[in-house]
């Protein structure tokens, strides 16, 4: 392989090269290496469903964890809980664009392992909503509710909402 990149005029990384035993539903056999990490994915057997709801496992990608930290740390870097002044409105137009965007790249594949992340996205957007309303001052469980209902109410606000209750309705 190295000899065929090589004619190319391409080089193989000898630390990150290695061969990965693609384990699915026909191959079950086992190896030291059957994941792999490349543009943000992982690459690993997963739980599918077939076309008649049957579920096998499958060799897919889906967003990875290094990928899933940075989103997360992204999320605290736009300190939303600290936006009091802004309405759910204006969260939802000022941060759409990278959720959208998010969705898009990641979500292309096994969309639910956007899941955690999107739910802590829920959760921050709670902790605005205890800042913003005196009601929701104290009461955490109270104001995930109320992010929960409004969410049922408006799913297209946020484009993740969107994303939760296509799930939801499975």
């Amino acid at each position: 392989m190295a000899q065929r990149l090589a004619e190319c005029g391409l080089t193989v990384h000898p630390h990150k090269t290695k061969i990965v035993y693609c384990k699915d539903a026909d191959r079950r056999g086992g190896y030291p290496t059957e994941k792999f990490d490349f543009l943000g994915f992982t690459f690993r057997p997963r739980r599918s469903k077939n076309r008649w709801g049957k579920h096998f496992i499958n060799f897919s990608p889906a967003v990875n964890n290094k990928a899933a930290k940075a989103m997360r740390q992204t999320l605290r870097q736009w300190g939303l809980h600290l936006r009091s002044d802004k309405s759910l409105d204006d969260l939802a137009r000022m941060f759409n664009p990278v959720l959208r965007g998010w969705i898009n790249y990641y979500g292309r594949f096994y969309q639910s392992a956007l899941y955690p992340t999107f739910q802590h996205l829920d959760r921050i957007l709670a902790r605005w909503a205890t800042g913003k309303y005196k009601r929701l001052r104290r009461h955490k469980r109270r104001a995930q509710q109320w992010i929960q209902q409004i969410a049922r109410r408006q799913p297209g606000l946020f484009a993740h909402w969107r994303l939760l209750k296509s799930a939801a309705g499975r």
